[in-house]
């Protein structure tokens, strides 16, 4: 398969109120063709120098690596916590009809 601009991006939020305010607008600006929410994960992490930990849902942004920018900055614009973790993973394959589908949807 050719290289592509099709990307998934990760957006962790602090409820599943605020993922879906995040969803509902990547989605509704067109910046995203489909995104899923994953209620109900478990992160741990380093954060200003200690151990934390906290419940969040994940989200699972399918777009293109070119509309990355402006979801990052929908996302910061909305987002409750200081430093949101927004990270984009290429996506290297997929069914022909989904990935089509996702062009179409994503402008």
């Amino acid at each position: 398969m050719k290289g592509t601009d099709r990307i998934i991006v990760l957006i962790t939020a602090g409820s599943e109120e605020e993922a879906r305010k995040i969803a509902k607008l990547v989605v509704k600006e067109k910046k995203a063709a489909c995104v899923n929410i994953v209620p109900g994960v478990d992160s741990l992490f380093r954060w200003k120098g200690r151990m934390d930990s906290a419940r969040e849902s994940l989200l699972l942004v399918k777009t293109k690596a070119s509309l990355f920018p402006e979801i990052v900055s929908l996302v910061k614009e909305i987002h409750s916590y200081e430093v949101p973790e927004i990270i984009a993973l290429p996506i290297i394959g997929g069914s022909e009809e989904y990935l089509k589908w996702l062009d179409r949807a994503c402008p």
